[in-house]
């Protein structure tokens, strides 16, 4: 038995060798296969997308750009793959995507390109479906976000000129560039990878305040790697003022005419054409109508470029959703927030749903493919519902959530939202900020148009009235002991575009008189309703909802789910103007002046049980 076991023993260690050898030979032939398939890969992929003709090549073949622009920060992740599915499903061949850089970087020293900022994970899924990719990163994109995408710490610097050669500004995108950009590199078209084109910056004939930028930026995206086509985008009439020498340039419209043609024909003679930005509908502001653009005059524009043998990108194909505080505002007249939905009346609906202006262009682009190459079938849409009513049931007033916001900075002067020692000392980006002084006698407040953007005042937590940008005095009841006057100044998004970038700051921005003397010794709290401090306001002192709340103040209530979360809608009749939060997560603003009636609130955010 013994002699049998060591030459079973023996066997098993000769069959284990022999196993070894095959296994190595095998590993070396396969990974010598491999290498010899990544390299006639990089081989057939030299040809990247080509401009020196009329017409795109890519690959050395024939090329039209179809493309749609989907934010990958305004769509929930587990949604991802569901929009760019519909999006191949309607013939579209090319993704757009913007970089935001204020939700990358929202501190100075701290970067964020995890979970639903995984851009990597983003370009991944665009190549893994077959799409290909025009990469926007900035640094400025608009995108119609507070500040156009840029953090809100450089307005720290009192003398930062955004968009320009200015050594602050210049030193920060050269950080942010030095995180980003080789995340990206890996994923361009010469390297196997799905991004055919760069876009650098966004729409700068429109500002161009320094005529050296755009180069920069074109050389700081180069000297990092980027190695494809480089091209701008800009409005027809500003399309000769934001260009830079070596990249090609597009241009952003509505409506196409012989004039746009012409203007394009005396720059770019012999170019292939690119309509980066064809608007398909555009964004809300409060207070305004909601806009919708036919789903015919969409098609017939898009057919009118396509006959031009033009390129195309749909802005947006699917705007998706401003989560949180993430909306710019409008100042082309005067100052307009926009709202927090990004439906943008796109042909794909911000809760992922097939519009009418879809099924027209999927008819349309069905028309541009080659014979017998059908489009893929549409996805099915999700499952959505409609869950009981969420009653309010608890109550906690403004004043009793103080004590769980950071620690409260005192000064003589009122300092501005960006200028406070919040988060970490990079300031306070978003929400609200209360100051507080004392007051021993009646009179009138003047704001002198230092609230931005408006200021609920009261005194000894009684409310009194607002100032805002139209409203610039207050009269402030009498009595002679001293008293809390206290302002709750809400910021309801930078403006997004413009050349007034600089002037952005929010908060108390200069001096507030009080019977014509400046109001001095302030107490200022920042509450920017980040997710750490909902989430810390469980610990707080609810009360049972009294008959006649406390204004301002916390409402909380309970939305059960008794299955698997489906999307639905949270609308708020009767109610006056706030914020949603559920789990903790902010959904965004709403308010009764409209255009929005309703937040949507994706089942992801949800979860079984009570929420």
């Amino acid at each position: 038995m013994g002699v049998l076991r060591t030459r079973t023993k023996q066997k098993q260690i000769h069959a284990f060798i022999c196993l070894c050898i095959v296994g190595f030979i095998f590993y070396k032939y396969l990974g010598f296969f491999q290498s010899s398939s990544q390299t006639d890969l990089k081989k057939m992929r030299k040809m990247g997308l080509n401009t020196n003709l009329s017409q795109f090549t890519l690959d050395g073949k024939p090329f039209f750009i179809l493309g749609g622009s989907v934010h990958y920060f305004r769509v929930p992740r587990p949604y991802w793959r569901d929009r760019l599915l519909k999006m191949m499903a309607c013939g579209i061949n090319t993704l757009t995507t913007h970089v935001p850089w204020s939700l990358h970087q929202p501190e100075k020293g701290v970067f964020n390109f995890h979970t639903q900022l995984d851009l990597e994970a983003f370009i991944s899924l665009a190549a893994e479906l077959g799409l290909w990719v025009i990469l926007c990163p900035g640094p400025y994109i608009s995108a119609d976000m507070d500040l156009g995408g840029l953090p809100s710490w450089l307005l720290r610097d009192d003398s930062m000129r955004l968009r320009t050669t200015h050594p602050g500004f210049i030193q920060a995108v050269n950080t942010y560039f030095d995180k980003l950009i080789p995340k990206v590199v890996p994923f361009q078209f010469h390297k196997g990878g799905p991004i055919i084109a760069v876009q650098i910056e966004n729409e700068y004939g429109s500002f161009a305040k320094d005529e050296k930028y755009m180069l920069f930026i074109k050389e700081a995206l180069w000297s990092r790697g980027i190695r494809e086509v480089l091209l701008t985008s800009d409005k027809s009439n500003s399309f000769k003022l934001g260009g830079v020498v070596g990249a090609l340039r597009a241009v952003k419209l509505r409506k196409m005419n012989q004039r746009i043609i012409q203007e394009l024909n005396s720059v770019k003679p012999n170019k292939p054409f690119l309509v980066m930005e064809y608007w398909t509908g555009w964004y809300d502001t409060w207070g305004e109508l909601h806009h919708v653009l036919p789903p015919e005059d969409t098609v017939s524009t898009v057919r009118n470029i396509l006959r031009r043998g033009m390129s195309v990108n749909l802005h947006m194909f699917h705007g998706g959703s401003s989560f949180g505080f993430m909306n710019g505002a409008d100042s082309d007249l005067s100052y307009k927030a926009l709202v927090s939905s990004y439906d943008y009346d796109a042909p794909l609906s911000e809760a992922g749903g097939y519009t009418a202006k879809y099924h027209l262009l999927r008819d349309l682009f069905s028309q541009f493919r080659p014979e017998g190459n059908s489009l893929p079938d549409m996805p099915k849409l999700r499952y959505s519902d409609s869950y009981e009513t969420a009653i309010m049931y608890q109550h906690l007033s403004l004043w009793d959530a103080l004590s769980f916001t950071e620690s409260p900075f005192t000064s003589s002067k009122p300092v501005n939202m960006e200028n406070l020692p919040a988060n970490n000392g990079n300031g306070q980006s978003y929400g609200y900020t209360l100051y507080e002084t004392t007051i021993t006698s009646g009179g009138i407040l003047q704001s002198g148009d230092n609230v931005r953007d408006c200021a609920l005042v009261y005194v000894d937590k009684k409310y009194i009235g607002l100032l805002k940008r139209k409203i610039l005095e207050l009269a402030v009841p009498d009595g002679k002991e001293e008293r809390t006057l206290s302002f709750l100044v809400e910021n309801r998004g930078r403006v997004h575009q413009g050349r007034n970038l600089d002037k952005q700051r929010k908060g108390l921005v200069g001096d507030i008189l009080f019977n014509g003397i400046p109001l001095r010794g302030f107490t200022t709290y920042s509450l920017d309703m980040k997710f750490d401090f909902i989430e810390s306001l469980n610990q707080a002192p609810w009360k049972n909802l009294p008959e006649t709340p406390s204004f301002p103040g916390f409402f909380m209530g309970r939305v059960f789910v008794y299955s698997y979360p489906s999307d639905t809608f949270v609308k708020l009749p009767g109610w006056g103007k706030g914020v949603v939060f559920i789990n903790s997560l902010n959904l965004g603003r709403y308010w009764s002046v409209g255009p929005q009636q309703s937040l949507y609130l994706p089942g992801p955010f949800l979860h079984s049980g009570v929420n």
